[in-house]
């Protein structure tokens, strides 16, 4: 008896996705609770998997095309067999693989179907060929009709590097470009970033925070804290509890402007950027007033797991009422952070650098680090904001008052 295979129920802030991967074709077996299609919409990559044991009978929505929610993309009959046709292929194969067998012992090259060109392939092979840097005709596909699949990509990746040859002779003044389609995540995040420009007062204060107390204090208790929380001690627990302190006693930038109203939230959702293969998200850490370091850290590092992974789903980043991101990470020094609207203000952490400082009329070589906070001054003044970034900075410089709630 056929079913229909349905997409998943997306969220009020997801209007649709895009069918990004087929893992089975018509005729192919499946196992229960096996993955056989990847969607992608604007936050997150969702997986829709076999409702029993059985075999699909009909892809509805092909790779590229739009979907939304609860559509129906795929028939499926539980306990089938695999049909006609995939038995015909794999008739197919087995005599492509005698056939290849017999050409190699007579001395001859096995004739290997060639892949597809990449333009054909599934969103998501061309994204690894893109990021691989691999020629869609240097790789041998294995999936329907020669179509390449990430398992294909993967595996060429793993083979050993051919000798070196002759490089080839490139026409002087030759330039090459590649044109590559933007996935859905990185275009919903171009259209914040660019909404939140032309649509708030955005306007960013600076400061510096000695960091040599922290660093002192993570020193001293990073082993005994690792042993007796199992989580590693960073810098961005201190920094989450100073922000959730700074909230506190500035409740605007915990607020977001909804219409012509001022909503000043009681809790205190941090969110902290986290860059992924696929762009930039925000996982957001709930009740921060209430999670110890060891809570915070364990938060963190489950994220950055399953944003590694591209598990992370839209529960994992709705709502928000602060943001962190950290673009020390990558070596930057300075900069200014855009809102993740609606929120009202962002911190921008940096690289920690040695840089002299005068300290009681001496100088003193000292690890800093330059503090952004930029904020929507349709809300926030410029006494606030100065304000709620001087209190983090005073906050990491003593951080027993912060321990100690001071």
């Amino acid at each position: 008896m056929a079913t229909e295979i349905k997409a998943p129920v997306f969220p009020e802030s997801v209007a649709d996705g895009t069918v990004a991967t087929w893992h089975k074709q018509p005729g192919e077996a499946v196992s229960r609770d096996e993955v056989i299609c990847d969607i992608e919409t604007d936050k997150v990559v969702l997986e829709v998997v076999a409702p029993a044991d059985g075999t699909i009978t009909e892809i509805v929505k092909n790779e590229g095309d739009t979907v939304l929610s609860a559509e129906v993309i795929a028939t499926f009959e539980e306990g089938a067999a695999a049909s006609g046709a995939a038995q015909t292929q794999a008739v197919q194969s087995e005599a492509q693989v005698e056939q290849a067998a017999a050409q190699t012992q007579a001395g001859a090259a096995p004739v290997v179907e060639r892949a597809q060109p990449v333009a054909d392939q599934a969103p998501a092979v061309r994204k690894a060929l893109t990021e691989s840097g691999i020629a869609a005709a240097d790789v041998a596909g294995t999936g329907r009709g020669g179509r390449i699949t990430k398992e294909d990509v993967a595996a060429h990746q793993a083979k050993p590097a051919a000798p070196a040859a002759a490089p080839l002779s490139v026409a002087v003044g030759e330039r090459i470009e590649k044109r590559v389609p933007m996935t859905r995540l990185r275009k919903r995040v171009a259209e914040r970033l660019l909404a939140a420009t032309q649509e708030t007062a955005m306007l960013t204060t600076f400061n510096e925070v000695n960091m040599k107390p922290i660093m002192e204090m993570r020193a001293q208790y990073k082993d005994a804290f690792e042993k007796r929380h199992g989580a590693r001690l960073g810098f961005m627990s201190f920094f989450v509890k100073a922000a959730t302190e700074a909230l506190k006693r500035y409740p605007a930038v915990n607020a977001s402007i909804d219409g012509n109203d001022i909503v000043y939230h009681g809790f205190y959702d941090i969110g902290v950027a986290v860059s992924s293969d696929r762009g930039l998200v925000v996982p957001v850490l709930r009740d921060t007033d209430r999670m110890n370091y060891a809570e915070v850290e364990n938060g963190i590092r489950a994220y950055a797991g399953k944003a590694r992974d591209g598990k992370l789903g839209i529960e994992d980043m709705t709502g928000g009422t602060f943001t962190i991101t950290n673009g020390g990470t990558f070596g930057s020094l300075l900069s200014t952070p855009i809102l993740n609207t609606p929120q009202t203000a962002i911190l921008g952490m940096h690289k920690i650098q040695e840089r002299p400082m005068a300290v009681n009329g001496q100088v003193e070589i000292l690890p800093m680090m330059y503090l952004a906070l930029s904020y929507d001054h349709r809300l926030i003044d410029g006494k606030e904001a100065v304000g709620f970034l001087v209190t983090i900075k005073e906050l990491l410089e003593e951080p027993a008052k912060l321990i100690l709630d001071l």
